[in-house]
């Protein structure tokens, strides 16, 4: 236990004549400032549960200008906790499909959910991290190490391949990247 400087001892003396009930002051006051975290530290924005990740990569041309976007939806609130799109630069659609996989990680880990189901619509991305197919190109072990790196962020990750219908959202962040992106490019030339 911490030593308290005497003033101090003799003022909670005062106000909690039996030891039990300052020990019990103390510590509740210890666990509150405790629960507010260390000055300057991110914390979590949300612990547990089973959160949903809808991800998309695309790009025009193949490759060419791409882009990732990224849904986090809490399935019981039926809330969407974060909305994420950005133009990656030039890239193929796996490689941006897999971008967005990255990027919606990192922001599914701040919410420390205890089961993160990452639903894509790449069938060739959801068989290779979930073993089905090997991965054949040099170029993707990087990110797939990333991707595996991320992964023990989380108590269980699964990943399903849905449909292009099922993932609108995802999709529609991926367009309006890619849309600002060319209106980009336009006002240069």
């Amino acid at each position: 236990m911490v030593r308290l400087p005497a003033s101090l001892e003799r003022k909670l003396q005062t106000i909690f004549p039996k030891a039990k009930d300052r020990d019990q002051f103390i510590a509740e006051l210890v666990t509150k400032e405790l629960e507010k975290g260390i000055p300057g530290e991110q914390q979590p924005l949300a612990v547990g549960g089973t959160l949903h990740l809808y991800t998309d990569g695309g790009s025009r041309g193949n490759p060419g200008r791409a882009a990732v976007g990224c849904v986090l939806i809490d399935p019981l609130k039926d809330e969407i906790l974060r909305e994420y799109g950005e133009s990656i630069g030039i890239a193929t659609n796996n490689i941006a499909e897999y971008q967005a996989l990255i990027a919606g990680l990192k922001i599914a880990k701040d919410f420390c959910p205890n089961h993160l189901i990452c639903h894509l619509d790449s069938e060739l991305v959801v068989k290779q991290l979930n073993g089905e197919y090997r991965v054949k190109m040099e170029s993707f072990r990087p990110i797939i190490e990333e991707i595996l790196e991320l992964k023990a962020h989380f108590p269980q990750l699964s990943f399903v391949y849905i449909p292009r219908e099922q993932n609108v959202r995802a999709d529609a962040l991926v367009n309006r990247a890619l849309d600002e992106m060319d209106v980009g490019l336009m006002k240069k030339t």
